[in-house]
């Protein structure tokens, strides 16, 4: 390897001559005169505004031998490389997420402190990166060349189709150590982390509850606004993810994989499980700040306050009579009949 003595103090670059480092500091000072007049990246020099042009173009006659990524530049694909080889010398301090280049956890450090410059003009979502809003802007024009052969699912970027591939293969090699959950991706399983440290920043402004993702947020704000597009064609039930309807459809299949080792029960959902399994260690950590009962999930207690707030939304459409619950009502109207029961469950 050559002897490149010369290092950038800010991005950790280094190169064999220095004014190769005085023309690369220039990416850094922000003199940027060369502007792409497709989608407005300026640029340091004429000749990264001219390799960045063939990104337009569709011009990618570099290919990665491992997964097929190509790239319209050779310098793009040997830093592609470092993904396979597993060479990620820098490390975030407050996730531990590693990366090949210096810059790329620069970027990175950017979902640490929020900061999201670049905002998509159609739908309003923010980028902490520029590349990362063109490639949303995909998912507006309706541009997804990549199909997947089991599902048809179509996708903008050739990456993102391969990433989905492993939801048919099961290949799941990032296991959690806590719980023994495993994902096809190493940032699902850092995002799933949270859940054991217990870091939730994200708070809904209606109910209160905490998410440690934002993500997560936005589909439980779903629960308020009421809007459910997933329907189930079974019984009628819909939901406001998609996600949420597959899990419900094994209710009505009854693969249940998930068996409790104290008394046998089993459970559709990996989750429900460790749910279940509160109720056999006593663990309630949610207390109701009025009356002392604690219940082992936040979900309950919200749905306990209710009996002191007097809120019964549920209400029987045979005798009037109103529940703080849909569980409640459910089993109220048993009395009446199941023509009764089968009426409010499909309203």
């Amino acid at each position: 390897m050559a002897d490149k003595p010369d290092s950038c103090e800010v991005c950790g670059y280094s190169f064999a001559y220095k004014s190769h480092l005085l023309r690369h500091m220039k990416t850094h000072m922000g003199d940027k005169p060369h502007s792409c007049e497709v989608c407005g990246s300026s640029f340091a020099r004429k000749s990264n505004l001219l390799d960045h042009v063939k990104t337009h173009m569709g011009d990618k006659l570099h290919s990665c031998e491992i997964c097929g990524s190509s790239f319209a530049q050779k310098s793009s694909l040997v830093s592609h490389m470092k993904t396979h080889t597993e060479e990620k010398p820098h490390s975030c301090e407050v996730c531990g997420f590693s990366v090949a280049w210096k810059s790329h956890l620069l970027n990175h450090m950017k979902t640490h402190t929020g900061e999201k410059p670049h905002s998509c003009e159609v739908c309003g979502s923010s980028f902490a990166q520029k590349s990362s809003l063109f490639r949303h802007i995909k998912t507006h024009m309706g541009d997804k060349p990549h199909s997947c052969e089991v599902c048809g699912s179509s996708f903008a970027e050739k990456s993102n189709m391969l990433r989905h591939m492993k939801t048919h293969t099961g290949e799941k090699p990032h296991s959690c150590e806590v719980c023994g959950s495993s994902f096809a991706e190493k940032s699902h399983l850092l995002s799933h982390m949270k859940t054991h440290t217990g870091e939730k920043l994200h708070s809904c402004e209606v109910c209160g509850s905490s998410f440690a993702q934002k993500s997560n947020l936005l589909d439980h704000n779903k629960t308020h606004t009421g809007v459910k597009p997933h329907s189930c064609e079974v019984c009628g039930s819909s939901f406001a993810q998609k996600s949420s309807l597959m899990n419900h459809m094994k209710t009505h299949t009854g693969d249940t994989p998930h068996s409790c080792e104290v008394c046998g029960s089993s459970f559709a959902q990996k989750s429900s499980l460790l749910c279940h399994m509160k109720t056999h260690t006593g663990e309630k950590p949610h207390s109701c700040e009025i009356c002392g009962s604690s219940f082992a999930q936040k979900s309950n207690l919200l749905s306990h306050m209710k009996t002191h707030t007097g809120e019964k939304p549920h209400s029987c459409e045979v005798c009037g009579s109103s529940f703080a619950q849909k569980s409640n009502l459910l089993r109220h109207i048993k009395t009446h009949g199941r023509q009764t029961l089968e009426r409010n469950l499909n309203p």
